[in-house]
C-alpha cells in the first residue's frame, strides 16, 4: 500500500492506493478526519465507435451505512440517487471532463462511494479530490491533476474546508477546483461579501490546491500506471479553410443591424385577433346561454 498525506487547514488529507478495488484501473481511498472516501477510475478495453463526444459517467453515492445507519422498517434498501448525490456527481464531472485527451473515445468510469461520514466533514470535495488521484494513479492519459477545496469565512478569517459547524456561521461557501496552474472551477454562495474578500478566498483556495495537487503527482509517480497512447484525429487543412471560409468569415463580417433588420416582425393580425377572442364577438358559454334565456322570458 502507497500513502500520501498533506495538511489542509488543520486536519491531515490522507491518499492510499494498493489496498481496495485492485482491479480498477486506478483506485484510491481519501481520508480526511474520520470521512473516508473510496474513488475508482476504469475504462473500456476498445474505443467507441460512432460517437463524437466524451463516453465519461460519474457516479457519487452515500449509503447509510456510512453513518452508522441501517435502513430498517418497510424498506430495507437503498433508494435511488439523492439530490446531494446527483448535484455532487455533477460537481466531479465538471472539472474533469475538459482534461480528458481530445478524441478519447473509451467508455469510462468514475465511482465514488462514501466509505465513513463523520458528521463534521463534508465528503462532496473529498470526492473531486480523489476523482484526479484515481485518474492520475491509472492508465487514463488525463492531461492535468487538480484538486477541490471548499474556503468558508468565520469572524473574518478564511477557513480551508470548514466543518458542518462551522459552514451554519460562515459568510461565504467557496468551492474551487484547479491545477497547479490555474482555477478550473468555482461554486459559491455568499452573505454580502466584498469583491476583495472573494479575491482572497480565491488565492488561499489556489494555495490549499497546488499543496494537494503536488501530493496526488508524488503519489502517482510511485504507484502510477504507465498511460495509453492514443492518436488525436487531426482536421484536414482543406477542409478547415472550406469551413473557414463558408462560415467564419460571413459571421465576422456580418453587420448586426443588417441580421436585426432581416429579423422577422411579428404579425398584427394575430394580436388584433387575441382582442376579438376576449372582446364581445366571444360566443357565450352553455350556462350563460341559458341563464339570459330565462332573463328574457321573465321581461317579456
Amino acid at each position: 500500500m502507497t500513502t500520501r498525506e498533506v495538511t489542509i487547514g488543520h486536519t491531515p488529507l490522507r491518499f492510499e492506493t494498493g489496498k481496495l478495488a485492485k482491479q480498477a484501473g486506478g483506485s484510491v481511498i481519501v481520508r480526511y478526519g474520520d470521512s473516508v472516501v473510496l474513488v475508482t477510475a476504469c475504462r473500456s478495453t476498445s474505443p467507441r465507435e460512432g460517437i463524437d463526444f466524451l463516453p465519461l459517467t460519474v457516479d457519487y453515492r452515500e449509503y447509510t451505512y456510512a453513518s452508522g445507519r441501517i435502513p430498517g422498517g418497510f424498506f430495507k434498501r437503498e433508494g435511488k440517487p439523492a439530490e446531494k448525490e446527483v448535484l455532487t456527481s455533477r460537481v466531479i464531472d465538471r472539472p474533469i471532463r475538459p482534461l480528458f485527451p481530445s478524441g478519447w473515445r473509451y467508455e469510462s468510469q468514475i465511482i465514488a462511494l462514501v466509505l465513513s461520514a463523520d458528521q463534521e466533514n463534508d465528503t462532496d470535495i473529498l470526492a473531486i479530490t480523489g476523482a484526479s488521484a484515481a485518474l492520475a494513479l491509472s492508465d487514463i492519459p488525463f492531461e492535468k491533476t487538480i484538486a477541490s477545496v471548499r474556503i468558508g469565512l468565520v469572524d473574518g478569517a478564511f477557513i480551508v474546508n470548514p466543518t458542518f459547524e462551522q459552514r451554519k456561521q460562515s459568510k461565504l461557501d467557496l468551492v474551487v477546483a484547479g491545477t497547479r496552474d490555474g482555477i478550473v472551477m468555482v461554486e459559491a454562495g455568499a452573505r454580502e461579501v466584498t469583491e476583495a474578500q472573494v479575491v482572497e478566498a480565491l488565492e488561499t483556495a489556489h494555495a490549499a490546491i497546488r499543496k494537494i495537487a503536488a501530493a496526488i503527482d508524488d503519489l502517482a509517480r510511485e504507484a502510477g500506471k504507465s498511460k495509453v497512447k492514443i492518436q488525436k484525429k487531426e482536421i484536414g487543412h482543406d477542409f478547415y479553410r472550406e469551413v473557414e471560409e463558408k462560415v467564419l468569415v460571413p459571421l465576422t463580417e456580418a453587420d448586426p443591424r443588417q441580421a436585426r433588420e432581416l429579423r422577422p416582425r411579428r404579425s398584427g393580425a394575430r394580436r388584433a385577433g387575441g382582442r376579438h377572442s376576449r372582446g364581445r364577438g366571444r360566443a357565450p358559454a352553455r350556462g350563460e346561454a341559458d341563464l339570459q334565456g330565462s332573463q328574457g322570458e321573465g321581461l317579456a
